[in-house]
């Protein structure tokens, strides 16, 4: 949807965001040129891509490198079991849905592992990008990354019913390093309700919309902890650190 005005069928097709206050047709068109980046096509990055499709973001870039398993069924909803059936890789799977969900979009299709060395080329378009990984290893890849680049990014990360999400723009924020100078230990399997990342995708996917268009406050400098379990929410500030390895010599 990379146009100078929206059609008829835009306006109609987004008239119920359009009439948010401060939205209008200026912020449409900010999406409609966006390229963001999702890293990882899972719990939760099925949702995010869904709501970023549904908004008119212009153009998402999908980087997966895994296909759909039975186990993924509960949570990753843009896998369905014929693509189990099929092997089909994530990022075909997730692409043809998004097609037909909003035929206007974009769809690139990267189906990569990211490392430090990759992640230039496998994500260099992408203006902003969603951590919807499950290891620390990628997502420290991302934020070096991302801090290099001074693109931002949204963290989120789900556990059974528990999840936590923030807003990390690069000279602005603490960076992923400050907030987790060491990765967690390593465990088994891990327990996921398919609710809690459709929750917290969906949120990432918001916080994606309020950086392109400057609607709403994105959580910059703030972590969201929310678990479903109790309903309880709390929203605590988080700083830079001025040791940190990654972004401490890194100016506003």
């Amino acid at each position: 949807m990379d146009r100078t005005d929206l059609s008829v069928r835009d306006k109609d097709r987004y008239r119920r965001q359009l009439i948010i206050e401060g939205f209008g047709e200026d912020a449409q068109q900010r999406l409609g040129r966006a390229t963001v980046g999702v890293l990882g096509i899972g719990g939760l990055g099925s949702p995010a891509t869904m709501y970023l499709a549904a908004a008119g973001v212009g153009r998402i870039l999908l980087v997966d490198d895994q296909v759909p398993e039975m186990s993924n069924l509960n949570r990753q909803v843009l896998h369905w079991l014929r693509d189990v059936s099929a092997s089909r890789l994530k990022v075909e799977s997730a692409a043809w849905k998004i097609k037909e969900m909003n035929e206007e979009v974009q769809v690139l299709e990267r189906c990569e592992r990211v490392t430090k060395e990759s992640i230039s080329s496998v994500l260099g378009e992408a203006e902003i990008i969603l951590d919807c990984t499950d290891n620390f290893e990628t997502r420290y890849a991302l934020n070096a990354f991302c801090v290099e680049t001074r693109k931002p990014f949204v963290h989120a990360g789900v556990e059974g019913l528990f999840g936590q999400i923030t807003t990390i723009v690069p000279g602005e924020t603490p960076c992923l390093r400050c907030l987790f100078p060491n990765p967690p230990p390593r465990k088994g399997e891990l327990p996921i309700l398919g609710a809690a990342t459709g929750v917290f995708g969906s949120m990432q996917a918001a916080e994606a919309i309020k950086l392109i268009t400057g609607v709403g406050d994105p959580l910059m400098g703030q972590m969201i902890l929310g678990d479903l379990r109790t309903n309880v929410w709390e929203r605590v500030e988080v700083q830079r650190d001025p040791d940190c390895p990654v972004c401490s010599g890194l100016g506003t």
